[in-house]
């Protein structure tokens, strides 16, 4: 496959190989893409080190999102490295998981801003970053999204309020872009095994219900997600933008449990 070839992109957020940032990375190297990546401290770091080194990239930075100065080197770093960028992948969240169990109430003043600020702001900053190096070419910028953002999921708490920020923040961006060429679009999975799933409380149980209820009758794989993710930033997703694609196995469609499981 390659729906991608001869494209740039840069892919903010992969914390291991059970990433979803990694299965878009993966599958958009495997349709002819050449990426570059982003990281937040040495630990992840040395966790990406060895999987961008398998997708044939040798560009890594260090970036804080919530600090304009780190944002403004890695993105001059990269135009020094490439003079166009085709697209963006944005996979960054963050609450204090302290607040992912019991009650939205309890939600503090402290962790609710900085939930907002590093899982739906910081998609404003590097879109107002990024966006420069795709015109006059055009480009696409993709975040991930959860379903618990408009529908109330239990424990997902403050996260979907960010989540619910992000999705209204890349309508807007997809309307300020477009005439840029610029489409904006969200990648909404239903729960997935991953380092940031597993920190809220009873994931396993939300994992289990999904799974037993969508329509498929399974929950979401890397490798779809990923299949995704090439269909947008390729020419097939030319008129595809503000939109928030669930690849959920169709549980969004649900009213209710499946009979069996009532």
């Amino acid at each position: 496959m390659s729906a991608l070839s001869g494209k740039r992109g840069l892919i903010m957020g992969v914390a291991n190989e059970r990433s979803i940032a990694w299965g878009i990375a993966k599958a958009m190297a495997e349709a002819g893409a050449e990426l570059a990546f982003t990281y937040q401290g040495e630990a992840f770091g040395k966790r990406l080190e060895p999987l961008a080194a398998s997708v044939g990239s040798d560009f890594m930075v260090d970036v804080d999102v919530t600090d304009d100065a780190s944002l403004d080197t890695a993105f001059e770093g990269l135009q020094s490295r490439w003079d166009s960028l085709d697209f963006l992948v944005h996979a960054i969240a963050y609450s204090d998981k302290t607040e992912l169990t019991g009650r939205f109430i309890n939600t503090s003043r402290e962790n609710f801003k900085n939930s907002l600020d590093i899982s739906c702001y910081s998609l404003i900053e590097v879109a107002r970053r990024a966006y420069p190096m795709m015109k006059p070419a055009g480009g696409t910028i993709l975040t991930l999204t959860y379903g618990g953002s408009n529908r109330v999921t239990p424990n997902y708490n403050v996260m979907g309020v960010a989540k619910a920020a992000l999705e209204s923040a890349t309508r807007y961006l997809a309307n300020d872009l477009g005439p840029d060429g610029i489409r904006v679009n969200a990648i909404s999975p239903g729960p997935m095994k991953t380092l940031a799933g597993a920190a809220i409380g009873g994931a396993r149980k939300t994992f289990k219900h999904t799974d037993q209820n969508a329509p498929m009758r399974a929950n979401a794989t890397l490798e779809a997600v990923g299949g995704t993710a090439v269909y947008l930033a390729s020419e097939a997703g030319a008129c595809t933008t503000g939109e928030i694609i669930h690849v959920d196995g169709g549980f969004h469609v649900l009213g209710m449990p499946q009979p069996e499981h009532l």
